[in-house]
């Protein structure tokens, strides 16, 4: 069959739109009609090559759907089914089995391969050229795609938005969850956000889903400050406006209990790693600048405060279970991330990734 797709070919290039070829599903995959997909920085990330991936591919990772046909060894989905699609990971190594497949030992080759494992195929081509596809066993910026099965979330609520839940199988619940799950943030907590974005707005919320007595997000987009407002921040700090150290302890002067850092950037990590509490922990997620850029650690500091600093992947979710409390919470009106979203067609992916560049919109969602 054949699909439309948006096309990465060149580091920093424009996406181009095409029409490619694309298999019927394998024995444990399903077609995937997408209904809509989110654009994330990790998109662009893998594109411009700041982590190798072989171009010409189809990228793409938050994706949602209707399923339309099943692999023979399939069970449990069926056509028809309404699906978030998350990120892929093999399901039987030690940390898939504790309920934290974000750290499967074969993550970055399920994930970053952009081709099957099993005999290094495609699911897209071009003129008979192969396209890479199954980014993040998904690679949703198409009309129709190939997903691992283990990929699939069901969609159990009828009148879930479909279109916009996408992101819940990255970006929302990487924010999310890493407050949730990661950090497991007690409630009459504090908690520090660096980063009004998609990620750090999820945390905003997750915080507040978890009764955190302080949140305050550090952003330097006054409109996305006043977005955290109404989602439940409880301080904001302008990072342009003076130390932001200073400015956290001004409003928690024995310190924060939590950090959570979006911007990936050293001097914005550092002012976090001042303002903790003892006994405070930071969590990372965001993508630094550069690939080597590193932090430097007071060690006597740290044990003399008992600080911890942790990596979080995909907000240590298990998306079969995460993302249904996710929707939960926003059918209950305690996670309205749709406040946070803004729809394109799929044609218009360049100049949407030009839009959330400046800041016009806060979370992109491309619509095929």
């Amino acid at each position: 069959m054949q699909t439309i797709a948006a096309v990465a070919r060149q580091p920093h290039g424009d996406f181009t739109i095409e029409t490619l070829d694309l298999e019927a599903p394998r024995a444990d995959e399903v077609l995937v009609r997408i209904a809509g997909v989110g654009l994330r920085h990790t998109d662009l990330v893998f594109r411009d090559q700041f982590i190798p991936y072989p171009l010409p591919a189809v990228l793409g990772h938050e994706g949602a759907g209707v399923i339309e046909a099943v692999g023979a060894d399939v069970t449990g989905l069926e056509a028809g089914d309404r699906v978030v699609l998350g990120f892929s990971s093999c399901g039987h190594c030690a940390r898939c089995d504790d309920g934290l497949p974000s750290y499967c030992t074969e993550f970055p080759p399920l994930n970053y391969a952009g081709a099957r494992l099993g005999d290094g195929s495609s699911a897209f081509s071009a003129q008979g050229r192969a396209v890479s596809s199954h980014f993040f066993g998904q690679s949703s910026f198409a009309a129709r795609t190939l997903v691992r099965a283990r990929n699939v979330v069901k969609v159990a609520d009828p009148d879930a938005p479909l279109a916009i839940l996408g992101p819940l199988g990255c970006g929302f619940q990487t924010g999310a969850g890493g407050v949730m799950r990661s950090l497991a943030c007690p409630a009459g907590s504090s908690i520090a956000i660096i980063g009004g974005g998609p990620v750090g707005l999820a945390a905003v919320m997750g915080a507040v889903l978890r009764d955190c007595a302080a949140i305050v997000l550090v952003e330097p987009v006054a409109a996305r400050r006043q977005l955290a407002r109404d989602l439940g921040a409880t301080h904001v700090i302008d990072p342009a406006a003076g130390d932001v150290t200073a400015a956290i302890r001004a409003i928690l002067p024995a310190g924060v209990d939590f950090g959570f850092d979006t911007s990936g950037r050293v001097a914005a990590i550092d002012a976090a790693l001042a303002a903790l509490a003892p006994r405070g922990m930071l969590g990372l997620v965001g993508v630094p600048p550069k690939a080597d850029d590193a932090l430097a650690i007071n060690i006597a500091g740290m044990i003399t405060y008992g600080q911890r600093v942790i990596g979080i992947m995909e907000g240590d979710s298990d998306p079969q279970t995460f993302i249904p409390e996710l929707i939960a919470a926003h059918r209950a009106g305690r996670f309205p991330f749709d406040r946070l979203v803004t729809t394109f067609p799929l044609a218009e992916i360049n100049a949407a990734i030009a839009a959330q560049k400046r800041g016009d919109c806060v979370k992109v969602v491309l619509i095929p």
